[in-house]
């Protein structure tokens, strides 16, 4: 725990998990854009972390990207964020960019923020999905709700099928494991939703609204 937490608690090596958040794959050049250090700084601090498991590097090539290792990283961070949040507070105003990333964001293949949190209320509330506190299990109902809503659980992974992260803008649970990153990207697939510059921030689109009122039965 103590090589983990030290890991993460540089500044430079959080920010590379953070850019790396969204499941993408980015170089070591673009990472020491992102975390604003020197492209030798950012290859000792990547050599660390993929030591360490917490990154792997897939080979293209001559280029060597780095991405997230497994989910259980992202469920990590996005712990600690959750933790951090309950701080005593500190007085800055929110910006914009913030209150996008509350709205709706990935967590590393999942959604996250309101409308992930209302994503996995709804399914809740309807019993298609029972939570618990070491996971969750989809129902029968839930079973067949995801099947017509276009989504297909393979249960040939070693992935759990449904978990769940604590939400650290929400400090409610959102969903992950497979059924969270499957409906993420059955919505992708929709079109009702859309990366934003911040490739985090998610922009629900009109199509989408309509489509999460008309399926999940909530307005965002």
């Amino acid at each position: 725990m103590a090589e983990i937490a030290a890991l993460v608690g540089d500044p430079a090596r959080a920010t590379i998990l953070s850019t790396l958040f969204d499941g993408r794959a980015l170089t070591a050049t673009e990472l020491s854009y992102a975390a604003n250090v020197t492209p030798q700084t950012a290859s000792g601090h990547l050599a660390k972390m993929t030591q360490a498991g917490l990154l792997t590097v897939l080979k293209q090539g001559r280029h060597r990207y780095f991405r997230l290792a497994t989910p259980l990283v992202a469920q990590m961070l996005e712990s600690i964020m959750a933790v951090a949040a309950s701080a005593p507070p500190r007085y800055r105003p929110r910006t914009a960019q913030e209150d996008r990333l509350r709205l709706a964001r990935t967590c590393y293949d999942h959604f996250a923020g309101i409308l992930g949190v209302s994503i996995a209320d709804a399914l809740c509330e309807r019993k298609h999905i029972i939570l618990s506190d070491d996971g969750g299990e989809v129902t029968t109902a839930g079973q067949t709700f995801l099947n017509d809503f276009g989504v297909s659980l393979t249960t040939q992974t070693r992935r759990p099928i449904c978990r769940h992260c604590l939400d650290w803008t929400e400090r409610r649970f959102h969903l992950s494991g497979v059924v969270g990153a499957a409906i993420a990207t059955r919505c992708f697939d929709l079109g009702w939703v859309r990366r934003e510059r911040n490739p985090r921030a998610l922009q629900i689109t009109p199509k989408g609204r309509e489509g999460f009122r008309r399926n999940f039965g909530f307005s965002i």
